[in-house]
């Protein structure tokens, strides 16, 4: 892999992780079309690229539920912990995306080699990504309902345990490639009745946890890469500034945008590499 090559991948892998069209799709994908031999290493890189660019954009939030959480662990001691996730906001959200990781954490742990081996079908992943695409409309299309029937999106208050546990399953299921992480876990927000740009936000936040833990297990294998550090360097990079790029855009596209031209995107390009795998057969 070249320098040019790296920088591709570093932005196919920053826009994919956080627009709604699944990144773990555009790895399969995108390398057999530059002629890039990736790894799972190069790949991992990558994803602490998106990590930090993600951490980067929601500091102050971070900083603020580190607080919260240590707060309530003084909470919990003195009895009032209920009490503290209902009155302080930061305290709930810090709450809601550690018990919103757990089931992600489980099914990655037990399935994890299940669907390891569908990275080599392309046409599973094409499969996949159509998947994508029917969530993305039927998130809309449950949103279009509320807002015919006058239904106000829930604010981080009115978020349950119980929400955040169906969303956590939804970034669960894509650890499967061409399920998109972000697509569904926004998806699940909009099902569950989060206030739109809260589902994003939420999505967003959960993803850290997610993302570290998965770099963690894999961060033997960076040690292992053996492209040449500029390579290394430009990947990285190249995914840190476009997942920044892609988290600013949707924080913004969301509110006043629907999704469905995602899922359009997902259909066709799902659909096309389908048809080729196919006929290439």
């Amino acid at each position: 892999m070249d320098i040019i090559q790296a920088i591709i991948m570093g932005a196919v892998q920053g826009l994919t992780e956080f627009l709604p069209i699944s990144s773990s799709a555009h790895l399969v994908f995108v390398p057999e079309i530059i002629g890039a031999q990736s790894s799972l290493a190069f790949d991992t890189l990558l994803h602490v690229g998106t990590l930090v660019a993600v951490v980067g954009y929601f500091w102050k939030d971070i900083l603020a539920m580190i607080k919260a959480f240590m707060s309530s662990l003084i909470d919990i001691i003195n009895g009032n912990f209920k009490e503290g996730i209902k009155e302080d906001p930061f305290k709930r959200l810090t709450w809601l995306v550690l018990v919103g990781t757990i089931p992600a954490g489980l099914m990655g742990i037990l399935l994890k080699s299940e669907f390891e081996s569908l990275f080599s079908s392309i046409a599973a992943v094409s499969f996949f990504l159509l998947i994508t695409g029917v969530i993305l409309w039927s998130a809309e299309w449950i949103s279009d309902r509320n807002r015919e029937k006058e239904i106000k999106g829930k604010e981080i208050k009115e978020v349950s345990f119980t929400n955040s546990l169906i969303i956590g399953l939804f970034q669960g299921f894509a650890i499967a490639p061409g399920i998109s992480r972000s697509g569904s876990t926004i998806a699940a927000g909009l099902f569950s009745g989060l206030e739109r740009k809260l589902a994003a936000r939420y999505s967003f936040l959960l993803s850290i946890p997610a993302i570290l833990g998965a770099a963690l297990v894999q961060a033997k294998d960076i040690a292992g890469f053996d492209a040449g550090l500029e390579v290394m360097i430009a990947g990285f990079l190249s995914a840190s500034i476009f997942s920044y790029l892609a988290v600013k855009f949707m924080m913004g596209y969301i509110q006043k945008h629907s999704l469905r031209i995602f899922a359009y995107y997902c259909w066709i390009i799902g659909a096309l590499s389908l048809i080729i795998t196919l006929v290439w057969k």
